[in-house]
């Protein structure tokens, strides 16, 4: 086991209880799994800010695949970046909608661009870029 330093906080009664809520719902052993979850998060946002080191994330994409030639321009724009999309994975919700996840890989700037593309492409109904970290520097 790695080694681990021990500090303390101070916090006003209602929010420690407010946070120990949220922990128990969330299902954490202890205050300072959720904490060290939590400083992880803030690192990977700020790790985000800087576009011009590498990230990992997915692209979430849903589309009414009847809309006009929307597949095929999502497809189109898949290969403009070929370099940047590791996988996808396609699933047919119903007779209308489609839902794609894009494993995506690269700068931030590079990656913003293509989830921006895909997602505003007429037919997308909703689609979001979930942006994590390569896990190098946690």
């Amino acid at each position: 086991m790695s080694q681990v330093t021990r500090f303390g906080i101070s916090l006003e009664p209602d929010l420690l209880r407010r946070f120990d809520r949220l922990i128990r719902n969330k299902g954490y052993g202890n205050r300072s799994e959720a904490i060290r979850d939590l400083i992880r998060e803030t690192l990977v946002q700020q790790e985000w800010e800087n576009e011009t080191h590498e990230h990992v994330g997915t692209i979430t994409l849903i589309y009414d695949h009847h809309s006009h030639d929307v597949g095929e321009k999502l497809t189109d724009i898949q290969h403009d970046h070929h370099h940047t999309v590791l996988s996808t994975m396609h699933i047919h919700l119903d007779h209308d909608h489609c839902l794609e996840v894009l494993a995506v890989k690269g700068t931030g700037k590079l990656v913003r661009r293509l989830a921006d593309e895909l997602i505003s492409l007429k037919g997308v109904k909703h689609g979001k870029l979930v942006a994590t970290s390569t896990g190098k520097n946690l």
